[in-house]
């Protein structure tokens, strides 16, 4: 319940400030005069399409640590938290990337990787994952999300985000205009937009953005496997993230927030797949275990 209110909240507060954004710029006015601004409409649809995208990735960090709990190890409070904090500072410096904060948090096995860049970013692992894996899978997880932050990850989703989420809002757009001015090309009378626009508008943001999140998911599974090959490289073996990820292909994976699925450890199969930010573990062994 928490992570819905807190999702819910966050993205109210993102569409008024961009909302306020848009209105201050004048950005709103694209079709003043019943006629379509093609040029203030793709601006418009930047200024939400990547503006949503950017904000949502500033905040990450807190909103990943607000809606799962997690604990940052300041300072290392037993051998576990050590051992944590060593092995992500070894990864780092082997990547060359800053260190990343490192957090626990009360969960089923999983773990993920976020924040706005490569010198200001979190790595946090579920106490499900380290009391079910040995300490060379539980390691190669962790090289997985550093290879995450060395690979860009989260900045690459971002951009990718805002190009689908820009041409969602601009093509729903031009359709409720066109839609609108063929229903009423018999009015002369009439000026604005009618009711036409507002349907075609909201049934072509729904369309669209269902094929948008097809398009983000599948390059997202493009990152996992590339970051499974960043960590078999870490590790300097590819065995222990092959034995990691069989070994949570028998687990149950915990949900982690929207924002935050994409650099998780877990995937989904069958024809949600689809939708998953994760492609099948098998597909992942099998990737891994014919690499050189």
């Amino acid at each position: 319940m928490k992570r819905i209110v807190l999702f819910l909240a966050t993205n109210v507060a993102i569409m008024v400030v961009l909302g306020i954004t848009v209105h201050v710029l004048g950005l709103n006015q694209f079709m003043a005069g019943g006629q379509l601004n093609l040029t203030m409409l793709l601006a418009f649809s930047a200024v939400l399409g990547f503006g949503g995208s950017f904000i949502s990735l500033l905040i990450s960090k807190k909103v990943a640590k607000w809606s799962t709990g997690a604990q940052v190890i300041e300072t290392p409070r037993n051998p576990t938290e050590q051992w944590l904090v060593g092995t992500v500072q070894r990864f780092a410096d082997k990547a060359g990337i800053a260190m990343p904060e490192v957090a626990i948090y009360e969960g089923a096995p999983n773990a993920f990787a976020t924040g706005p860049s490569k010198s200001n970013s979190l790595v946090a692992v579920s106490t499900g994952l380290l009391q079910s894996m040995s300490r060379e899978e539980a390691e190669a997880v962790l090289a997985h999300e550093v290879a995450h932050i060395a690979n860009g990850d989260m900045v690459t989703l971002t951009l990718i985000q805002g190009v689908v989420n820009t041409f969602v809002f601009f093509l729903a757009r031009v359709v409720g205009f066109m839609v609108d001015q063929f229903l009423r090309k018999d009015d002369s009378e009439s000026s604005g937009t009618g009711m036409g626009y507002f349907i075609t508008v909201i049934v072509m943001e729904i369309t669209l953005g269902i094929l948008a999140s097809i398009i983000v998911m599948y390059f997202s599974r493009q990152r996992e496997f590339r970051a499974d090959s960043g960590a078999a490289w870490l590790m300097g073996n590819k065995q222990p993230m092959i034995s990691a990820l069989k070994r949570l292909g028998g687990m149950q994976a915990g949900e982690l927030p929207s924002n935050m699925a994409a650099s998780g450890i877990s995937g989904k199969g069958g024809v949600m797949a689809l939708f998953s930010s994760h492609p099948p573990i098998e597909q992942r062994i099998e990737a891994l275990a014919q690499q050189r």
